[in-house]
């Protein structure tokens, strides 16, 4: 699967990139692609700056009668004491608006995260076109 390192900003740019790329070759519609950027960008920046850097491996899906991109994000920081207290609406640690992995879920049609305090956290997502 490719993979891109999420070490400094460019990194989350070319993440995005990379994702932008595959979905224009699967035909992805525009508000589909504009979405899935959006959580690439998202779920890189809390890589980086929550996770202190990790990857994005990312495939195409195909499946009987319909295409999807799967963008897995891992990190080994210091992982999420509470995942549903991260995943609700409003909560932040880094003094934000909190809309972040609330966001992004909604972006996508499938979005599972995991998390281990000291270990690091896995989030995968899945957009179909």
């Amino acid at each position: 699967m490719p993979k891109v390192e999420i070490r400094n900003e460019e990194n989350i740019v070319l993440a995005r990139h990379e994702i932008r790329n595959l979905a224009d070759e699967l035909g992805f519609s525009i508000i589909n692609k504009t979405r899935l950027a959006t959580a690439v960008s998202e779920l890189s920046r809390n890589t980086l700056v929550h996770g202190q850097g990790g990857q994005m491996v990312f495939q195409a899906l195909r499946e009987e009668d319909r295409v999807g991109i799967q963008c897995t994000f891992s990190d080994e920081g210091p992982g999420i004491e509470n995942v549903d207290e991260a995943m609700q609406e409003g909560f932040s640690t880094a003094r934000s608006l909190g809309q972040g992995l609330p966001g992004t879920r909604r972006l996508v049609d499938d979005f599972a995260i995991t998390s281990e305090p000291g270990k690091g956290t896995t989030v995968e997502i899945t957009k179909w076109q």
